[in-house]
């Protein structure tokens, strides 16, 4: 009896130490950001042909970043139709609409940077998904394409 205890003691601990070990990898993390390279794909707004959605990089390399770590990366571009010639207007739409797809759609928690409301010629955008560990910034500018969208995996270990 004493012998089954030790054990399921020495079974226990192996389990919790192996469950608290490595954290996010790159694989679950690429898994990730292909996931949202596709919803990005599927979005009402940005599927339209008038938003010119164009995938500059695809999250399918390993880019090595550290000694036996790797990222993935994402560039994606698309425009917003300026409704109005006002470009603070449409900069502060064309943010909130980003804003919206990122962290409804796509469930980044968004960063609120107050010092760009002065700006008048751009916007900067930032989630993060901590897990996986995914970062993603969007450029918002009145020029085309409108969006800029660079996501990033962290800097991790393949498995």
């Amino acid at each position: 009896m004493r012998v089954a205890r030790v054990t399921v003691a020495f079974l226990l601990i192996g389990w919790v130490v192996s469950g608290c070990g490595t954290g996010p990898t790159l694989q679950a993390a690429s898994t990730e950001l292909q996931k949202d390279l596709q919803r990005l794909q599927t979005d009402s707004l940005l599927k339209k042909p008038y938003s010119k959605l164009r995938i500059v990089e695809r999250p399918d390399r390993d880019l090595p970043c550290d000694k036996g770590k790797f990222q993935r990366v994402l560039r994606v571009t698309a425009d917003y139709e300026r409704e109005d010639s006002d470009v603070d207007s449409h900069l502060d739409q064309a943010e909130r609409v980003m804003e919206n797809t990122l962290s409804s759609f796509l469930q980044y928690k968004m960063t609120y940077d107050l010092s760009q409301l002065d700006w008048r010629d751009a916007r900067l955008i930032e989630g993060r998904k901590d897990v996986p560990g995914i970062t993603v910034k969007v450029i918002v500018v009145p020029e085309s394409p409108t969006w800029r969208l660079v996501a990033k995996t962290d800097c991790l270990p393949k498995s």
